[in-house]
Protein backbone atom coordinates (compact mmCIF):
# COMPACT_ATOMS: atom_id res chain seq x y z
CA UNK A 1 0.00 0.00 0.00
CA UNK A 2 2.77 2.60 1.30
CA UNK A 3 4.39 4.02 -2.04
CA UNK A 4 7.81 5.78 -2.69
CA UNK A 5 5.81 8.64 -3.80
CA UNK A 6 1.98 9.80 -3.79
CA UNK A 7 -0.07 9.78 -6.76
CA UNK A 8 -1.59 13.38 -7.33
CA UNK A 9 -2.19 13.50 -10.84
CA UNK A 10 -2.52 10.49 -12.98
CA UNK A 11 -0.99 10.90 -16.74
CA UNK A 12 -2.69 10.02 -20.25
CA UNK A 13 -0.57 8.42 -22.86
CA UNK A 14 -1.33 6.44 -26.28
CA UNK A 15 0.94 5.58 -29.35
CA UNK A 16 -2.51 6.47 -31.13
CA UNK A 17 -5.38 9.50 -31.29
CA UNK A 18 -7.77 7.27 -30.03
CA UNK A 19 -8.21 6.28 -27.08
CA UNK A 20 -10.87 3.50 -26.65
CA UNK A 21 -8.15 0.95 -25.17
CA UNK A 22 -7.38 3.29 -22.16
CA UNK A 23 -11.37 3.27 -21.46
CA UNK A 24 -12.36 -1.05 -21.97
CA UNK A 25 -9.33 -1.32 -19.44
CA UNK A 26 -10.47 1.12 -16.79
CA UNK A 27 -14.05 -0.18 -17.61
CA UNK A 28 -12.94 -3.71 -17.02
CA UNK A 29 -11.95 -3.05 -13.49
CA UNK A 30 -14.87 -3.90 -10.31
CA UNK A 31 -16.90 -0.86 -9.45
CA UNK A 32 -17.89 -1.92 -6.19
CA UNK A 33 -15.20 -1.45 -2.86
CA UNK A 34 -15.77 -2.61 0.62
CA UNK A 35 -13.25 -2.15 3.80
CA UNK A 36 -11.09 -4.38 1.56
CA UNK A 37 -9.68 -2.25 -0.84
CA UNK A 38 -7.35 0.44 0.72
CA UNK A 39 -5.25 1.71 -2.16
CA UNK A 40 -3.65 4.30 0.47
CA UNK A 41 -3.06 4.79 4.30
CA UNK A 42 -1.74 7.77 4.39
CA UNK A 43 1.71 7.18 5.23
CA UNK A 44 3.24 8.86 2.17
CA UNK A 45 2.54 12.42 1.05
CA UNK A 46 0.34 13.02 3.80
CA UNK A 47 0.27 16.01 6.53
CA UNK A 48 -2.61 15.77 8.40
CA UNK A 49 -2.54 12.75 10.58
CA UNK A 50 -1.90 12.69 14.51
CA UNK A 51 -0.51 9.60 16.51
CA UNK A 52 -4.32 8.89 17.22
CA UNK A 53 -6.49 10.03 13.90
CA UNK A 54 -6.55 7.74 10.81
CA UNK A 55 -7.05 8.32 7.11
CA UNK A 56 -7.26 5.79 4.36
CA UNK A 57 -8.30 6.04 0.70
CA UNK A 58 -10.79 3.65 -1.51
CA UNK A 59 -10.69 5.58 -4.77
CA UNK A 60 -8.05 7.85 -6.15
CA UNK A 61 -5.33 8.90 -8.92
CA UNK A 62 -2.63 6.42 -7.41
CA UNK A 63 -5.26 3.13 -7.54
CA UNK A 64 -4.38 0.21 -9.11
CA UNK A 65 -6.60 -0.59 -10.72
CA UNK A 66 -7.26 2.54 -11.47
CA UNK A 67 -10.80 3.87 -11.96
CA UNK A 68 -10.88 7.68 -11.83
CA UNK A 69 -9.57 10.68 -10.89
CA UNK A 70 -12.24 13.29 -11.00
CA UNK A 71 -13.44 12.41 -7.72
CA UNK A 72 -11.86 10.96 -4.55
CA UNK A 73 -13.08 9.09 -1.76
CA UNK A 74 -10.76 8.58 1.61
CA UNK A 75 -12.22 7.99 5.52
CA UNK A 76 -11.21 9.79 8.48
CA UNK A 77 -11.79 8.60 11.89
CA UNK A 78 -10.92 9.76 14.96
CA UNK A 79 -10.98 8.15 18.77
CA UNK A 80 -13.05 9.98 21.22
CA UNK A 81 -11.16 12.69 23.12
CA UNK A 82 -9.08 13.27 19.84
CA UNK A 83 -8.07 15.39 16.90
CA UNK A 84 -5.99 15.24 13.71
CA UNK A 85 -2.41 17.79 13.17
CA UNK A 86 -4.49 19.92 10.53
CA UNK A 87 -3.09 21.16 7.11
CA UNK A 88 -4.12 23.64 4.23
CA UNK A 89 -4.55 22.93 0.28
CA UNK A 90 -6.24 25.12 -2.12
CA UNK A 91 -8.33 21.83 -3.01
CA UNK A 92 -11.90 22.06 -1.49
CA UNK A 93 -12.87 18.82 0.36
CA UNK A 94 -16.34 17.79 1.60
CA UNK A 95 -17.06 15.64 4.89
CA UNK A 96 -20.12 13.68 5.08
CA UNK A 97 -19.78 12.50 9.25
CA UNK A 98 -20.95 8.82 8.82
CA UNK A 99 -20.67 8.31 12.95
CA UNK A 100 -20.01 10.63 15.93
CA UNK A 101 -20.03 13.96 16.22
CA UNK A 102 -17.11 16.88 17.08
CA UNK A 103 -15.84 19.96 15.27
CA UNK A 104 -13.68 21.69 13.06
CA UNK A 105 -11.44 24.89 13.19
CA UNK A 106 -10.91 26.38 9.67
CA UNK A 107 -8.93 29.63 9.27
CA UNK A 108 -9.85 29.90 13.33
CA UNK A 109 -13.21 29.86 12.62
CA UNK A 110 -15.33 26.78 14.97
CA UNK A 111 -18.01 24.72 13.42
CA UNK A 112 -19.19 21.90 15.05
CA UNK A 113 -21.03 19.01 13.13
CA UNK A 114 -22.88 15.75 13.59
CA UNK A 115 -24.03 12.26 12.37
CA UNK A 116 -25.41 13.05 8.21
CA UNK A 117 -23.94 16.61 8.05
CA UNK A 118 -22.42 17.32 4.94
CA UNK A 119 -19.17 19.59 5.87
CA UNK A 120 -16.97 21.88 3.65
CA UNK A 121 -13.25 22.64 3.53
CA UNK A 122 -13.71 25.71 2.15
CA UNK A 123 -10.99 26.66 -1.29
CA UNK A 124 -7.29 27.83 0.61
CA UNK A 125 -8.27 26.53 3.60
CA UNK A 126 -6.16 25.46 7.03
CA UNK A 127 -8.20 23.56 8.65
CA UNK A 128 -8.18 20.17 11.87
CA UNK A 129 -10.61 18.06 13.17
CA UNK A 130 -11.46 17.64 16.83
CA UNK A 131 -13.71 14.72 18.32
CA UNK A 132 -13.92 15.75 21.95
CA UNK A 133 -16.70 13.35 23.17
CA UNK A 134 -16.61 10.09 23.80
CA UNK A 135 -17.30 7.71 20.64
CA UNK A 136 -16.18 7.53 17.75
CA UNK A 137 -16.13 9.89 15.00
CA UNK A 138 -15.54 8.88 11.34
CA UNK A 139 -16.20 10.93 7.74
CA UNK A 140 -16.30 10.08 4.20
CA UNK A 141 -14.49 12.47 2.55
CA UNK A 142 -15.22 13.10 -1.02
CA UNK A 143 -13.37 16.00 -2.98
CA UNK A 144 -11.71 17.08 -6.70
CA UNK A 145 -8.26 17.41 -5.83
CA UNK A 146 -7.02 16.55 -8.93
CA UNK A 147 -8.95 19.27 -10.76
CA UNK A 148 -6.73 21.86 -8.81
CA UNK A 149 -3.42 19.89 -9.71
CA UNK A 150 -4.20 19.74 -13.51
CA UNK A 151 -4.69 23.60 -13.23
CA UNK A 152 -1.78 24.23 -11.42
CA UNK A 153 -3.02 25.34 -7.90
CA UNK A 154 -0.80 22.92 -5.73
CA UNK A 155 0.07 24.60 -2.72
CA UNK A 156 -0.38 22.86 0.69
CA UNK A 157 1.03 21.57 3.62
CA UNK A 158 1.48 22.23 7.34
CA UNK A 159 1.91 25.40 9.37
CA UNK A 160 4.90 27.08 9.23
CA UNK A 161 7.54 29.90 7.83
CA UNK A 162 7.50 30.13 3.58
CA UNK A 163 10.99 28.97 1.91
CA UNK A 164 12.86 32.04 0.59
CA UNK A 165 11.12 35.34 3.64
CA UNK A 166 13.79 37.43 2.35
CA UNK A 167 12.36 37.55 -1.29
CA UNK A 168 8.74 38.39 -0.45
CA UNK A 169 7.00 41.36 1.25
CA UNK A 170 4.38 41.29 4.03
CA UNK A 171 1.28 39.46 4.43
CA UNK A 172 -1.57 39.90 2.48
CA UNK A 173 -5.25 38.91 2.43
CA UNK A 174 -5.85 35.94 0.31
CA UNK A 175 -9.17 36.18 0.24
CA UNK A 176 -8.95 39.43 -1.94
CA UNK A 177 -8.89 37.17 -4.76
CA UNK A 178 -12.25 34.83 -3.67
CA UNK A 179 -15.77 34.89 -4.98
CA UNK A 180 -17.59 37.75 -3.88
CA UNK A 181 -19.92 36.48 -1.03
CA UNK A 182 -18.54 33.17 -0.11
CA UNK A 183 -17.84 34.13 3.66
CA UNK A 184 -21.62 34.40 3.77
CA UNK A 185 -22.32 30.91 2.76
CA UNK A 186 -22.74 28.04 4.97
CA UNK A 187 -19.94 25.15 5.96
CA UNK A 188 -22.00 23.01 7.47
CA UNK A 189 -25.23 21.50 5.78
CA UNK A 190 -27.16 19.26 7.74
CA UNK A 191 -30.68 17.08 7.46
CA UNK A 192 -32.66 19.82 8.68
CA UNK A 193 -30.90 22.52 6.31
CA UNK A 194 -32.32 20.46 2.90
CA UNK A 195 -35.66 18.38 2.18
CA UNK A 196 -36.82 15.24 0.90
CA UNK A 197 -38.86 15.12 -2.09
CA UNK A 198 -40.20 12.59 -5.24
CA UNK A 199 -37.39 13.39 -8.33
CA UNK A 200 -37.35 11.70 -11.71
CA UNK A 201 -34.75 9.43 -9.85
CA UNK A 202 -36.18 8.89 -6.63
CA UNK A 203 -36.68 10.13 -3.18
CA UNK A 204 -33.93 12.45 -3.02
CA UNK A 205 -32.35 15.01 -0.73
CA UNK A 206 -30.17 17.12 -2.71
CA UNK A 207 -27.85 18.85 -0.44
CA UNK A 208 -24.89 20.53 -3.07
CA UNK A 209 -25.24 21.65 -6.16
CA UNK A 210 -25.05 24.75 -8.62
CA UNK A 211 -28.35 25.88 -7.53
CA UNK A 212 -28.27 25.67 -3.76
CA UNK A 213 -25.70 28.70 -3.68
CA UNK A 214 -26.36 29.47 0.18
CA UNK A 215 -23.25 26.44 0.31
CA UNK A 216 -19.87 27.07 0.40
CA UNK A 217 -18.81 24.60 -2.09
CA UNK A 218 -18.04 25.10 -5.71
CA UNK A 219 -16.04 21.47 -6.88
CA UNK A 220 -18.66 18.66 -6.00
CA UNK A 221 -22.42 17.95 -5.93
CA UNK A 222 -24.07 15.72 -3.44
CA UNK A 223 -27.34 14.45 -2.40
CA UNK A 224 -28.77 11.34 -0.33
CA UNK A 225 -31.14 8.72 -2.46
CA UNK A 226 -33.57 6.28 -0.26
CA UNK A 227 -35.11 3.38 -2.32
CA UNK A 228 -37.68 1.55 -1.02
CA UNK A 229 -37.76 -2.52 -0.36
CA UNK A 230 -37.98 -4.20 -4.10
CA UNK A 231 -38.29 -0.86 -5.65
CA UNK A 232 -35.90 0.77 -7.82
CA UNK A 233 -34.62 4.38 -8.93
CA UNK A 234 -34.75 6.27 -12.23
CA UNK A 235 -33.12 4.78 -15.62
CA UNK A 236 -30.94 7.39 -16.07
CA UNK A 237 -27.88 8.83 -18.42
CA UNK A 238 -25.48 11.63 -17.86
CA UNK A 239 -21.52 12.09 -18.90
CA UNK A 240 -20.48 12.94 -15.30
CA UNK A 241 -18.90 9.96 -13.36
CA UNK A 242 -20.21 9.50 -9.55
CA UNK A 243 -19.75 7.94 -6.70
CA UNK A 244 -22.52 6.10 -4.16
CA UNK A 245 -21.75 4.92 -0.79
CA UNK A 246 -24.25 2.91 0.85
CA UNK A 247 -25.13 4.66 4.20
CA UNK A 248 -27.49 1.40 4.64
CA UNK A 249 -29.37 -1.56 2.49
CA UNK A 250 -28.10 -3.90 -0.09
CA UNK A 251 -29.26 -4.52 -3.57
CA UNK A 252 -27.93 -3.75 -6.75
CA UNK A 253 -27.31 -1.37 -9.49
CA UNK A 254 -27.16 -1.77 -13.33
CA UNK A 255 -24.77 0.30 -16.09
CA UNK A 256 -24.81 0.15 -19.35
CA UNK A 257 -21.90 1.30 -21.56
CA UNK A 258 -22.60 4.01 -24.00
CA UNK A 259 -20.61 4.12 -26.97
CA UNK A 260 -19.42 7.15 -29.24
CA UNK A 261 -20.50 6.46 -33.13
CA UNK A 262 -18.28 9.70 -34.31
CA UNK A 263 -20.08 9.47 -37.92
CA UNK A 264 -20.94 13.29 -39.64
CA UNK A 265 -21.63 14.20 -35.84
CA UNK A 266 -21.49 12.02 -32.40
CA UNK A 267 -24.23 9.76 -32.30
CA UNK A 268 -24.32 7.72 -28.73
CA UNK A 269 -24.86 3.85 -28.86
CA UNK A 270 -26.02 2.17 -25.29
CA UNK A 271 -25.03 -1.42 -25.13
CA UNK A 272 -27.75 -4.27 -25.18
CA UNK A 273 -27.20 -5.44 -21.60
CA UNK A 274 -26.09 -3.85 -18.57
CA UNK A 275 -23.10 -4.87 -16.06
CA UNK A 276 -24.94 -5.93 -12.55
CA UNK A 277 -23.34 -5.32 -9.62
CA UNK A 278 -24.38 -6.36 -6.34
CA UNK A 279 -23.81 -3.75 -3.12
CA UNK A 280 -23.93 -3.89 0.41
CA UNK A 281 -24.10 -1.22 3.30
CA UNK A 282 -20.69 0.15 3.55
CA UNK A 283 -19.46 -0.29 0.16
CA UNK A 284 -18.46 2.58 -2.42
CA UNK A 285 -19.69 2.34 -5.81
CA UNK A 286 -18.11 3.53 -8.77
CA UNK A 287 -19.96 4.91 -12.24
CA UNK A 288 -17.94 5.66 -15.13
CA UNK A 289 -18.22 8.61 -17.78
CA UNK A 290 -21.23 8.73 -20.11
CA UNK A 291 -23.10 5.79 -18.64
CA UNK A 292 -26.98 4.90 -17.91
CA UNK A 293 -27.76 3.71 -14.71
CA UNK A 294 -30.29 1.94 -12.60
CA UNK A 295 -29.81 1.27 -8.61
CA UNK A 296 -32.35 -1.46 -7.49
CA UNK A 297 -33.32 -2.25 -4.05
CA UNK A 298 -33.25 -5.59 -2.42
CA UNK A 299 -36.40 -7.10 -0.76
CA UNK A 300 -35.48 -6.53 2.88
CA UNK A 301 -34.29 -3.11 4.06
CA UNK A 302 -34.58 0.07 2.25
CA UNK A 303 -31.56 0.91 0.65
CA UNK A 304 -29.51 4.90 1.21
CA UNK A 305 -26.93 6.17 -0.87
CA UNK A 306 -24.96 9.26 -0.99
CA UNK A 307 -23.77 10.51 -4.07
CA UNK A 308 -21.36 12.75 -5.04
CA UNK A 309 -19.58 13.87 -8.56
CA UNK A 310 -17.19 16.47 -10.05
CA UNK A 311 -19.66 19.59 -11.12
CA UNK A 312 -17.21 20.91 -13.38
CA UNK A 313 -18.75 18.57 -16.04
CA UNK A 314 -21.37 21.04 -15.83
CA UNK A 315 -19.27 23.96 -16.92
CA UNK A 316 -18.36 21.64 -19.81
CA UNK A 317 -21.60 21.44 -20.95
CA UNK A 318 -22.82 18.26 -19.51
CA UNK A 319 -25.35 19.69 -17.58
CA UNK A 320 -28.32 17.31 -18.74
CA UNK A 321 -29.59 14.28 -16.99
CA UNK A 322 -31.98 12.36 -19.72
CA UNK A 323 -34.11 9.67 -18.13
CA UNK A 324 -34.80 6.35 -20.03
CA UNK A 325 -37.24 5.75 -17.23
CA UNK A 326 -39.08 7.72 -14.39
CA UNK A 327 -38.64 6.28 -10.76
CA UNK A 328 -41.64 4.49 -10.05
CA UNK A 329 -43.20 6.31 -7.20
CA UNK A 330 -42.45 9.55 -9.11
CA UNK A 331 -45.51 11.53 -10.16
CA UNK A 332 -45.15 14.65 -13.31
Amino acid sequence: MAKKLRTFVRGLDSATYGLNEFRQQQLFYDRVRNDEYVTDDAQVGHSGDSEQSKTWWRIGPGDEEFLTQTIHVHFVELPPQSSNHGHGHQNEAAFYILEGKGYEVHDDQRYDWKKDDLVYVHTDSVHRHFNPYDEKAKALVVKAKSTWMFMGLIQQGRSGPIDRPEEFGPREDWSRIWTPGVLDRKKVVGPEDTVWEVTRLGNQRIIASPEKSDGRIFSTDSYELQIDPAACSGKYWKMADEVFYVLSGGGHILMWEVEAEIAEKYYARVALVPKRFDFIEGDTIYVPQNHVVQIFAGGGDEVRLFQSENRVFKHLGYDNVHYFEDAPNYQS
